[in-house]
């Protein structure tokens, strides 16, 4: 399979070979399904009835006032579990269905992707067993809550930083023991093909609808596209119905932490220092490294974001110019967290707050024109770890 999904140089498979066998029955699973009309129709039946397809398009006139800028939010926050993230656990689950797996693991950080697949789980009749460092377990306390009412196992993880990285490390250890009966429900467009390219298509109609209803609200394409990026399934989702629309800017904001310059933060394209191509998690990508090439722990307020490396698509649309990257700080995503939530009365998820945030702190680039934010996910999970991070006592 060398040479196989690539996004230019990146991407790629870089895994053991007991792993191989169950890549490539995924491969050819997908390959077949992603065409094929009966499994479409089930999956657009569930997307629509189920999870609440497609999600509203949202005028922001309050926010825009504040930018000088017409904004527009595309309400992934209004998806069942309340995060773009069950596009993907849906369209997985039921290709594992046809695959005649028993099993769904999968890894989550800020709980929304590991919500997403214990209830695609719950209504597809998996046993479902999540992987979640301890660190943002005790940050995300609600979501593990809501794993384990609809029937999933939260499978604590104590090794490295107790974050997504590691989790992620014990779903690869897992599933490579379990491959015969497990799908690994893989919740980002990143780790080796076909999940980057897989995951992007599950995601994809965030932005088929997004250009659909900007052109109605309008009659034109917006000037900017702008998304958080932690793996990056979201942005990605979005960003790929305007690839071919050179006019519209694409831009996607990385956790920006304590500050580039502190080291403490997950900003993979920003850090000149640690952020430089190798390999993580089955993929050739950006990651932050230190000299000895190991993996570098990150820091931010936003567990979905706390990610060493991105998805391989985003590392192509960086080096070829195509999307700018940039950051924002905790402070910046907690006073966006506020200001969002006092103006429009939506309360964004903290990983959408750092997306926010570079549309509050870059004002003069887009005055007077048409913005599309992509608001991932809501923040109820995040009320309790914000509202401590803010000094408020609930």
């Amino acid at each position: 399979m060398a040479g196989i999904g690539r996004f230019g140089k990146f991407g790629g498979i870089f895994v053991p070979e007991t792993l191989m066998p169950a890549l490539e029955e995924l491969q050819a699973a997908f390959s077949k399904y992603s065409k094929d009309k009966a499994f479409n129709r089930e999956l657009d039946y569930l997307l629509k009835e189920y999870a609440g397809r497609p999600t509203p398009l949202t005028f922001a006139d309050n926010l825009s006032k504040i930018v000088g800028a017409k904004v527009y939010l595309k309400r992934e926050d209004l998806l069942h579990t309340g995060a773009h993230k069950l596009n993907n656990a849906l369209g997985q689950a039921l290709l594992a269905k046809r695959m005649k797996k028993s099993r769904l693991i999968a890894e989550t950080g800020a709980g929304q992707h590991g919500t997403a697949v214990a209830t695609a789980g719950a209504k597809l009749k998996f046993k479902t067993e999540i992987f979640m460092g301890e660190v943002d377990i005790e940050r995300q306390k609600p979501n593990v809550f809501r794993m384990k009412l609809q029937g999933a196992k939260v499978v604590p993880v104590s090794s490295g930083g107790k974050t997504l990285k590691d989790a992620i490390n014990e779903c690869l250890r897992d599933w490579v023991a379990s491959s015969g009966y497990t799908h690994y429900l893989l919740g980002s467009a990143l780790g080796p093909h076909p999940f980057p390219g897989m995951v992007a298509h599950f995601q994809s109609v965030i932005g088929k609808e997004a250009r659909r209803q900007i052109l109605k609200a309008e009659g034109r394409l917006p000037d900017s596209v702008v998304a958080c990026v932690g793996g990056g399934s979201n942005s990605i989702g979005i960003f790929r119905e305007f690839l071919k629309d050179k006019k519209v800017g694409l831009l996607g904001v990385e956790a920006g932490g304590l500050g580039i310059e502190t080291g403490k933060h997950a900003a993979r394209f920003a850090d000149k220092k640690l952020g430089r191509p190798g390999v993580i998690h089955g993929t050739y990508t950006y990651v932050l490294q230190d000299k000895f090439g190991q993996i570098y722990n990150t820091h931010s307020v936003s567990a979905g974001l706390d990610y060493s490396a991105v998805g391989p698509e985003h590392s192509l649309l960086k080096e070829a110019g195509r999307a700018k990257y940039s950051y924002a700080t905790d402070r910046q995503a907690l006073n966006a967290f506020k200001v969002l939530s006092e103006e429009e009365g939506i309360i964004p998820a903290l990983e959408s707050a750092h997306a926010v945030a570079y549309l509050l702190n870059h004002k003069n680039e887009f005055k007077g024109k048409t913005v599309v934010l992509n608001l991932s996910g809501r923040g109820d999970k995040d009320i309790f770890h914000a509202a401590k991070q803010l000094g408020e006592e609930i």
